[in-house]
């Protein structure tokens, strides 16, 4: 089965695409003291007003987007679980949670006491209707692959039955699977007209308008509402990147999604910078078996094309230098991550020519590959690298929706993919079950890989588990499993008085992350 999270990804290629096109212009003047932190008079930021890239995808939670809808869905819904700023679970609508010996069952006490906008309950049978509906749930059921169903105990308590083991369950439904709605809403089919949620915000329809703002009021009663500082909210899809920072230098925002080519002017505009990885960018080998260009199923053949790529010089070239240039793809703030294996692939063309020539290609080969105008930005430094090496290129033209839909049918693609900020969630997400842009996994086909993988999944979540994945790591490194240059960060700007903590796998982050500072 698939975890997928195709809107997001999209979303990324785009806002990739975006970042390319350098600095702006001063848009007639500095921010001044019309964004800062305070006002003239020394009064704090009572609204909110975020460039939040996106427009929302839908208001029912099983259809939103897990990337850029957070902030709309964070507005109106409370989680079941929601996450801390280094991406573990944490409390919300469910106050704790216990797993069983064997790790099937998770059971689930839930907090008492809130009510929907609709007048219905919170409590066990509703969580129940919601774990189903997201269970079912186009975008959402990545989240429930291996959840059999859930069942109520009594009013404030429920079971999770899982067919196999886990590990980032929880943290998939923080990130944003496990928003309650209405039970009422669901059954009638109505969330995609708008939101029915117990959230700390009300939805200010009259005012809001698709493609252009969202108007968002505090609720003064909420159960959390101490997390939510701003008594208004405004949220501004912005996809333009240039009209988006034009729109902080006029003051119209308070905090962006943000182009890093723009970062010295937002030094000198004195607002705060927060980044965080948030994907990763290189080429994805579809056919690591050689089932389709029978060289890239040579483990010389994938590690010759990593030699012979410059990861820093593309980073800076092209990703303005917002990044880290490695060949790994456990997020380099993160325990699995080994700053030391990052020579492993050191730029080396004569190197690379050589593993090419021993594994019997030192004419190269040719090859098809996808090719979209997200993508061009990247395709000068492949045609050079890939022409150096003697590999012949046949670019294969598309629009970005169909490249996302036909590029892994290619024996390889340049590729800008989600990361995950839960390791285990990385495994899943990137190694071992089927995604968009990995469709034949292929573990089976590796049996150093397949055996460290059992061991990973069976081992005891910490310490033992993380010496595990670094083994792993170091294993898909050396069979070049992938051709990483670099991973991306995602860059925020935010006047002084608003502060912003960015966290992996959420390409916006929801409203509990964006505070006063």
């Amino acid at each position: 089965m698939t975890r997928t999270r195709t809107a997001a990804l999209v979303a990324i290629a785009v806002a990739a695409a975006t970042a390319l096109a350098g600095c702006t212009g001063n848009a007639g003047g500095t921010a001044g003291g019309s964004t800062g932190g305070t006002s003239g008079g020394g009064q704090e930021i009572t609204e909110l007003k975020a460039g939040v890239f996106l427009d929302v995808t839908s208001w029912d939670p099983a259809v939103a987007d897990i990337g850029f809808d957070g902030p709309y869905m964070s507005a109106v819904y409370d989680p079941l679980v929601a996450l801390d700023n280094s991406g573990k679970p944490v409390p919300a609508l469910a106050t704790k949670w216990e797993w069983s010996a064997d790790r099937l069952t998770l059971t689930a006490d839930l907090r008492t006491g809130v009510t929907f906008e609709d007048g219905q309950k919170f409590d066990a049978a509703a969580a129940v209707a919601n774990i189903e509906h997201l269970k079912k749930g186009v975008r959402s059921g990545q989240a429930y692959l291996n959840v059999s169903g859930a069942t109520a105990k009594d009013e404030d308590t429920i079971e999770i039955k899982l067919t196999k083991r886990d590990d980032s369950l929880l943290y998939f439904m923080g990130l944003g699977r496990s928003w309650m709605a209405s039970p009422a809403a669901i059954s009638a089919g109505s969330l995609a007209n708008g939101p029915v949620g117990s959230g700390p915000y009300t939805f200010d329809k009259a005012n809001s308008a698709p493609q252009s703002q969202y108007v968002f009021t505090k609720k003064a009663d909420h159960w959390d509402t101490a997390t939510y500082p701003f008594p208004s909210v405004k949220l501004f899809p912005i996809t333009d990147q240039t009209a988006s920072f034009n729109a902080m230098l006029s003051g119209q925002l308070n905090m962006q999604f943000a182009n890093a080519a723009n970062l010295a002017k937002a030094k000198e505009n004195g607002w705060n910078v927060a980044s965080k990885p948030s994907s990763w960018v290189g080429v994805q080998f579809a056919d690591r078996t050689g089932a389709q260009v029978k060289a890239l199923g040579e483990q010389k053949v994938r590690q010759a094309i990593s030699y012979a790529f410059d990861s820093a010089g593309i980073l800076q070239a092209v990703g303005n230098g917002a990044g880290t240039a490695t060949n790994q793809l456990w997020p380099v703030d993160g325990g699995v991550y080994d700053k030391s294996m990052d020579t492993k692939y050191k730029t080396d063309m004569a190197k690379a020519k050589s593993l090419l020539a021993e594994a019997g290609y030192a004419d190269g080969f040719s090859v098809k590959m996808p090719m979209s105008p997200i993508f061009q930005a990247w395709q000068p430094a492949a045609n050079q690298t890939f022409g150096e090496l003697g590999i012949k290129v046949e670019w294969v033209d598309m629009a970005m929706p169909d490249y996302q839909k036909n590029a892994p049918t290619y024996p390889m693609f340049l590729a800008v993919i989600a990361m995950s900020g839960n390791d285990m969630a990385t495994l899943s997400d990137q190694v071992t079950t089927a995604q968009w842009y990995n469709p034949n996994p292929s573990v089976d086909k590796f049996p150093e890989v397949k055996a460290l993988v059992d061991e990973v999944e069976k081992a005891d979540e910490g310490a033992a588990q993380t010496e595990l994945l670094k083994k792993l790591n170091t294993k898909l490194v050396d069979l070049a499993w992938w051709s990483v240059w670099y991973q991306a960060d995602n860059t925020y700007f935010s006047v002084k008085g608003i502060k912003v903590q960015p966290v992996t796998g959420m390409m916006f982050p929801t409203l509990r992350f964006i505070q006063r500072g």
